[in-house]
């Protein structure tokens, strides 16, 4: 139990998942799954985003520790600040084995994801981030994920593809980040009205930002459907239907909700079984 706990609150879940919705690019790019060195920069740049923000917030935000959300930190300051600079040292050993064009590739979305936890402009009264521009966070969730997991595989190649087929692939991943990030915006609302944020929830209601969570996973199947059906990739149809399904349970059912982990695991997870998935069918339907 300890090791679970571990791994959920350090982020090395989440990461993994980044890594495998990486990995099922590659499926999806006609490729066979396999290591690269941008794997690992996703990887550690994954742990370093996501314990970055923990880290502004409890260096502006002391009083924060006392939270659910961030007592893990507050009791175990010296293995959180290791994890950061564990992140930061993984990253740049895997950058120096990447090819330039991935780097330049990852830079501009790094900033954006930098500038979403770091202040934009700080005034005597206020510091300005990204995330203080309304509905802004889930939107920028959603490209940041889907760039960084189908850009660089593509990038890496040296390959040419089909645009449109990229494109297409761009919009469902964002479509899928985006409707399970909904959840999360609901179990901020407290939070972000106090911090004078609008979001999806905040402005519409929890019951119709539901409806919206499951209006995208249903534009994500039926995006897949069209995409993939009767073509080389037709194999891959089961994952995504099997993945939107188990997402669509995950979304609206109120008992799962009730879990300690249903944010961090379960719904984090839906990302991490999508690309396991993928890669299941791949070597059931398509591996040598």
């Amino acid at each position: 139990m300890k090791l679970f706990s571990f791994i959920i609150n350090t982020n090395l879940y989440i990461s993994f998942a980044a890594v495998f919705l990486t990995i099922e690019t590659q499926v999806q790019l006609g490729m066979k799954p396999q290591l690269h060195p941008y794997l690992f920069i996703i990887f550690f740049a994954t742990i370093f985003e996501y314990n970055l923000h923990r880290l502004i917030t409890i260096i502006t935000k002391p009083n924060s520790l006392t939270d659910d959300k961030h007592s893990w930190v507050g009791q175990n300051r010296k293995s959180f600040y290791f994890l950061v600079a564990f992140s930061v040292i993984g990253f740049l050993i895997s950058a120096a084995f990447a090819k330039t064009t991935v780097l330049i590739t990852l830079l501009p979305i790094g900033v954006v994801t930098l500038f979403y936890s770091l202040p934009v402009f700080k005034t005597k009264k206020n510091i300005f981030r990204l995330r203080e521009i309304p509905c802004l966070k889930v939107f920028l969730i959603a490209f940041v994920w889907s760039a960084t997991t189908i850009l660089l595989p593509i990038i890496e190649s040296g390959n040419s593809y089909d645009r449109w087929h990229v494109i297409t692939m761009l919009i469902e991943r964002a479509i899928f980040v985006f409707a399970i990030t909904i959840p999360f915006d609901i179990r901020d609302m407290i939070a972000d009205e106090k911090a004078g944020l609008q979001t999806i929830p905040i402005i519409i209601g929890e019951k119709k930002a539901i409806l919206v969570a499951n209006v995208y996973m249903l534009l994500f199947l039926i995006i897949c459907f069209f995409h993939y059906f009767n073509t080389p990739l037709a194999f891959t149809l089961p994952a995504f239907i099997i993945s939107a399904l188990t997402t669509f349970l995950f979304i609206n059912n109120n008992s799962l909700k009730k879990k300690t982990h249903y944010h961090y695991f379960i719904l984090d997870g839906t990302m991490l079984l999508q690309g396991i998935l993928v890669c299941v069918c791949y070597y059931i339907f398509a591996g040598e």
